[in-house]
């Protein structure tokens, strides 16, 4: 909704729901789908990054956020639904919301934050985001040592902050694993915490997807068009863009437009890299939420003894 002044002028979009992470972590697949309900209007861009000073990966603005950009970010009535998923690091973040948006809500995606690192520094090393701004993260030790490849797999960090703002019931947390195990679960769990009707959904897991297999490093004739592509007014290429969506219809995919990406495995030495950080963040963020992360911290100290035995050899 819009809200008014008494003088019936129109002051600022309400935004009444943020998917605020993890990237890496299912957001893309769960925001899409959660699209396709008549209740919810997903943010689009899906990532606008108006409220957060992380506008990605490197791009970090301290400004005051330019509230008049959400007027265009919205087509239907309904739940207005945030994607931009590197809001859930941003120290600056959960002050704004509420400043902002008091009553909101919040869903957050988690991975295996490793495994969530390592696939966030794969995506950097493929789209050459690194080299593009002055970073060289070829090799994951120094990638992991940038605080902006770091900033997001620090769960338990992040959620003080927010827990300084909004109470714990304000948040769903959702395990990405049960996106794929278990999806329409998490979808009747999410339409229960906005508060929303069932509905019907297209759950191919293989849509609106963003892993590795699918993403593809853009050919220079590819970067052109996407170039001319963002100077179209949104009001002029939504109805495009939500078209091609729904069809699972991606032209960045075309031969002349994209290439194949590498893949850089997962393997242990990326868990004795920064597995035990994240361990102890993992320990805080069950301490402050209950959510169960056991399992995680479990597979990594079992990924680090055995790339320490290895070593030992």
């Amino acid at each position: 909704m819009v809200t008014l002044a008494p003088s019936g002028l129109r002051l600022m979009v309400e935004v009444d729901a943020f998917l605020i992470g993890a990237p890496k972590a299912g957001t893309t697949w769960l925001g899409h789908a959660l699209d396709q309900h008549p209740g919810i209007s997903l943010s689009n861009p899906k990532e606008p990054n108006i409220v957060a000073s992380h506008k990605g990966t490197f791009l970090r603005v301290e400004d005051e956020p330019d509230w008049s950009k959400y007027e265009g970010c919205f087509s239907n009535e309904g739940l207005r639904l945030d994607g931009s998923v590197h809001t859930f690091a941003c120290p600056m973040a959960p002050q704004r919301i509420r400043d902002r948006f008091p009553d909101a809500r919040f869903i957050l995606c988690l991975r295996e934050p490793v495994s969530r690192t390592v696939s966030h520094w794969n995506m950097v090393r493929n789209n050459g985001a690194d080299l593009e701004n002055n970073a060289d993260w070829a090799d994951f030790q120094i990638a992991w040592a940038d605080e902006r490849l770091r900033a997001d797999s620090m769960y338990g960090t992040s959620m003080q902050r927010w827990l300084e703002h909004f109470d714990l019931d304000r948040f769903l947390f959702v395990d990405s694993s049960r996106l794929r195990g278990e999806p329409l679960d998490v979808l009747r769990e999410t339409e229960g915490f906005l508060r929303l009707d069932v509905a019907e959904y297209d759950l191919d897991s293989s849509r609106h997807s963003n892993s590795a297999a699918t993403r593809r490093p853009m050919t220079g004739f590819g970067n052109f068009v996407g170039g001319a592509f963002s100077l179209i007014p949104n009001a002029v290429k939504s109805p495009l863009v939500r078209y091609l969506q729904k069809r699972d219809l991606n032209i960045y995919k075309l031969p002349m437009l994209s290439k194949k990406g590498a893949v850089f495995p997962l393997d242990d030495s990326h868990y004795l890299t920064c597995g035990g950080e994240l361990s102890d963040e993992l320990d805080l963020f069950e301490s402050l939420t209950g959510f169960k992360t056991v399992v995680w911290r479990d597979e990594i100290s079992r990924r680090i003894d055995g790339q320490s035995a290895v070593s030992e050899h």
